[in-house]
């Protein structure tokens, strides 16, 4: 039998086809498109599991099953995606388990976060991964997927987790995607460093390699630049405080052993993102300090949890695939 993982990212769509033991067998993606509206990025789906099925040699509906994780925030009654924060205004509601279903002539479609997703896919792929832990992304936004004594939490309408929106800053200093200040996301995000850069360096103007004027001027300028540029040293301690902050927070209403890190911003520079988070962490957290480390999955960990989820009728349990990867 076959089937159907998708991930749907702010930047990036991705789906592949698996067989029963969750082996890869096709994969296809593109660009998560900018607008004008959700149904462009619905047909960006429809379009890359259409090319995973053609890549594995299969009809879409030869798939008898499809997890989907994606950005949020989720309507899991309507199977959609309303109003996400690190997407244009335009894109207002994704629908995504309807169409997959009839592209895949099956029912059975499991809508999640794409870090619950991502929590899913680490647990199902790595027998080493405790029953309590957090997948925590760093990418174009900030999310966690949870498991606490082997449950998943999804919450009624899919959208626990979404820790990105935790107010870190009572000052409000930064305006996060979402339209309210003092976000997690709005400092520490990939879409949101430059921005964060660019208000730091109009507080305090000092001399800087960065491009700060530049329209395409991002993240991966600042981390670039680190070691050799004492404003974006500035930056990363700056960004390194939030999210040390935020992963307390995490810690403290989860109290997880594991705390497994992804997402393009972490995965890319690990060194400038996780060390000082370990540094920090004893000094905010009043329980036990868990470990954090890198996820194994490195980018594949959002789209392999959603096959995972496909294989398992929407639960993750390994116990339910009978010879498991």
């Amino acid at each position: 039998m076959y089937y159907v993982g998708v991930d749907l990212g702010a930047t990036n769509v991705r789906a592949v086809v698996g067989d029963e033991t969750a082996a890869i067998l096709g994969s296809a993606s593109r660009a998560t498109p900018r607008g004008p509206n959700g149904i462009a990025v619905t047909e960006a789906v429809l379009e890359v599991t259409r090319g995973a099925c053609t890549e594995a040699g299969i009809t879409p509906n030869e798939a008898v099953a499809a997890g989907i994780g994606s950005i949020g925030p989720l309507d899991l009654a309507e199977g959609v995606v309303k109003g996400p924060a690190n997407l244009p205004d335009t894109v207002e509601r994704i629908p995504l388990v309807g169409p997959v279903g009839r592209l895949l002539d099956t029912d059975e479609v499991y809508l999640h976060n794409d870090t619950i997703a991502g929590v899913i896919g680490e647990r199902f792929h790595s027998e080493r991964n405790p029953d309590d832990m957090v997948y925590l992304t760093i990418s174009s936004g900030i999310g966690a997927g949870v498991a606490v004594d082997g449950n998943v939490l999804s919450g009624w309408d899919g959208n626990a987790g979404e820790v990105g929106h935790m107010t870190v800053d009572p000052h409000g200093f930064m305006t996060c995607g979402c339209g309210l200040d003092g976000h997690w996301e709005g400092y520490c995000s990939g879409n949101n460093i430059p921005k964060y850069a660019r208000e730091l360096h109009e507080e305090d103007p000092i001399e800087t390699v960065l491009p700060i004027e530049d329209p395409d001027f991002s993240a991966v300028d600042v981390f670039e630049a680190a070691g050799e540029d004492t404003f974006a040293d500035h930056v990363i301690d700056q960004v390194a405080h939030w999210n040390a902050m935020g992963i307390a927070n995490v810690i403290h209403a989860y109290a997880p052993l594991v705390v497994s890190v992804g997402g393009a911003v972490a995965l890319n520079n690990p060194d400038r993102v996780l060390d000082p988070i370990r540094e920090k962490l004893p000094e905010m957290v009043f329980i036990n300090v868990p470990e954090v480390r890198l996820t194994d999955l490195g980018d594949e960990v959002v789209v392999k949890g959603a096959l995972a989820s496909a294989l398992t009728g929407g639960t993750g349990d390994r116990s339910r695939v009978e010879t498991p990867p």
